[in-house]
């Protein structure tokens, strides 16, 4: 009896000896299954991203539709037909590039059309004067030499063009087109130039009357033969980085340098996202040393702009 108890209790033993090294191998395999799986599933999303292999697709899908392209961080996103752009004029391919996250600043390229940028101008023509400051005390404009352009302000819906291009304003900041300020057409001629400035407001009169500026939309209304750059002194990056920046002058090199280009857009914040003033927002324009200068600046606010002080 005993001699049978512990022949019994010994294959027991190996028994459980047995199953256990079985639910071993087992788990092992399990996750060494799990982990080829998983890697398979990651070289067949490399394979996609690159473009080696394709999913396959019905005759009549190929027929229907055509590959989208893919995204790719170092080239300007997909260009809108020209067709279906709405303006006067074909503005050709447009895309959108980030400069600079402090201060937010990014570069719309053809948002204008040539035409639109000569309308603003010869609207403009018959109503230029010596450009002035705000005077933060009364609200009201005065000659300063910080700032030697001339310039005009056209009202807020004043034609056709102008409601089209502030309703395209109002499209890509996202902001209403009652929130902006009217256009100011500014012209630079050789050796003007406007000092290193803020945009928002630092006194109370102004704040409460007219709202913070949320952003600043400048628009190149021409080419510039040489300087004439709107350049932040205190940004983070500066212009080694960017395609243009053996086009700048010695101006335009310092900080981050944006070289005017008719049609082009530049965005720029003067808050940040927690609705704090962004001092790295400091900007001016370089000293025209070549050619002319035009441009058309839309201060955009936190609440619908309805004064009409600034209209001349």
């Amino acid at each position: 009896m005993a001699a049978s108890s512990k022949r019994s209790a010994g294959r027991a033993e190996r028994s459980s000896t047995r199953n256990l090294h079985d639910r071993k191998a087992f788990s092992s395999l399990y996750a060494l299954g799990l982990l080829l799986l998983l890697v398979l599933s990651f070289l067949l999303v490399l394979l996609l991203a690159f473009r080696i292999y394709t999913l396959p697709v019905s005759s009549d899908s190929v027929a229907e539709t055509e590959a989208l392209p893919l995204f790719n961080p170092r080239q300007p996103a997909p260009a809108r037909s020209s067709d279906d752009v709405e303006g006067p004029e074909k503005r050709g391919q447009q895309w959108t590039e980030v400069l600079s996250w402090k201060p937010r600043a990014f570069i719309h390229h053809n948002f204008l059309s040539k035409e639109e940028c000569e309308h603003l101008i010869e609207k403009a023509k018959p109503r230029m004067k010596k450009s002035t400051v705000l005077d933060p005390k009364t609200g009201e404009r005065l000659e300063s030499k910080i700032r030697t352009s001339s310039g005009a302000f056209l009202r807020r819906g004043e034609d056709e063009i102008i409601m089209a291009i502030e309703k395209r304003i109002a499209q890509y900041t996202f902001i209403p087109a009652e929130h902006g300020e009217g256009f100011q057409v500014l012209h630079y001629e050789i050796g003007q130039m406007y000092v290193p400035h803020h945009d928002y407001f630092f006194d109370e009169y102004s704040t409460e009357n007219k709202g913070q500026r949320v952003a600043t939309l400048l628009m190149y209304l021409s080419d510039v033969e040489e300087g004439g750059e709107t350049f932040f002194p205190h940004a983070e990056v500066n212009s080694t980085s960017l395609p243009w920046h053996n086009e700048l002058s010695q101006c335009g090199k310092i900080g981050l340098g944006v070289k005017p280009k008719m049609g082009d857009a530049l965005l720029f914040y003067n808050m940040k996202p927690d609705a704090t003033m962004d001092p790295q927002s400091l900007h001016g324009g370089c000293p025209v040393i070549r050619g002319n200068k035009w441009s058309a600046t839309k201060w955009l606010h936190l609440q619908e702009w309805v004064s009409q002080t600034m209209i001349v």
